[in-house]
């Protein structure tokens, strides 16, 4: 009997691989398309990523996606991190449950009413303030940055709970100040969740479709945006070779940040056991 579950626990498990990652396959094999069809085989052929990198439209998308991207899941880790240490640390305050509830909001609401919540606040700021003036890149970073705070924030605030906050005790009794104990103790035992908000937040805006096309404007088109565009249009392997592009890079990013984090891991293992 066991070997029977051990068995159906394998097909399941290839089951499950095949039904993930064989349309990336394919999405793959059929980038080299000779064919402007999609769904008809003309040959191998790799022009499809010579057409892409001569489209500035799309280029530029991916540059602007990329820049945003960065800007919003660093500013969320920053905002995710000081929200974590408040909930994890400020136990006792009144708005403690209210805070917790504005924290994490943006976890459980539909992205149409965050975009459309969005918008409604900036024209009121333009209207009220004058600011801002236009919707554009700005717009779209503290959008993007609203919705991944809530995600950084319980990535880190999970990690935070489970720190032995004993160490940061220590350091503080031999002397060393509240910002001194969290940058040299806290900061390097959580840093894994840290990078693994980042990582996820970075995701999160770069994949971003609904809210970004309420709070962007002229010459703020994203990369998601524009794809969504032209696959309205009909789609051709310039998409499919994006795509595989976009896999591979992301393929690297997650092999090399669980290559990081086992090695901050494993060195921080042997620093505690010297001690």
């Amino acid at each position: 009997m066991t070997g029977a579950r051990f068995s159906f626990s394998k097909f399941v498990f290839w089951l499950g691989i095949t039904f993930l990652y064989l349309p990336m396959i394919i999405l793959i094999i059929f980038s080299f398309n000779e064919s402007r069809l999609v769904t008809v085989w003309g040959g191998f052929s790799g022009k499809w990523y010579v057409e892409l990198f001569q489209d500035q439209q799309i280029m530029s998308a991916v540059l602007r996606s990329l820049e945003l991207a960065f800007y919003a899941s660093t500013a969320a880790v920053i905002l995710g991190t000081m929200a974590a240490v408040v909930l994890v640390r400020f136990t006792r305050f009144r708005t403690r449950t209210l805070f917790s509830g504005m924290i994490t909001a943006p976890l459980v609401m539909p992205d149409v009413i965050i975009g459309l919540s969005m918008l409604l606040l900036f024209v009121a700021m333009s209207q009220y303030l004058g600011w801002p003036q236009t919707r554009g890149m700005m717009t779209i970073w503290i959008a993007h940055t609203t919705l991944c705070m809530a995600y950084a924030t319980v990535v880190i605030t999970s990690r935070l709970t489970e720190m032995d906050r004993s160490l940061e005790e220590a350091a503080l009794d031999l002397g060393a100040s509240q910002l001194k104990a969290f940058m040299q103790i806290t900061l390097p035992i959580i840093a894994p969740a840290v990078v693994s908000a980042w990582l996820l937040s970075f995701t999160i805006s770069l994949d971003d479709v609904v809210i970004a096309s309420f709070v962007t404007g002229p010459g703020a088109t994203t990369l998601p945006i524009e794809v969504f565009s032209s696959v309205r249009l009909g789609v051709t392997p310039k998409i499919n070779a994006l795509a595989t592009l976009i896999i591979l890079t992301v393929s690297t990013v997650a092999v090399g940040s669980w290559f990081l984090t086992r090695r901050l891991n494993t060195r921080l293992s042997l620093q505690l056991a010297q001690k």
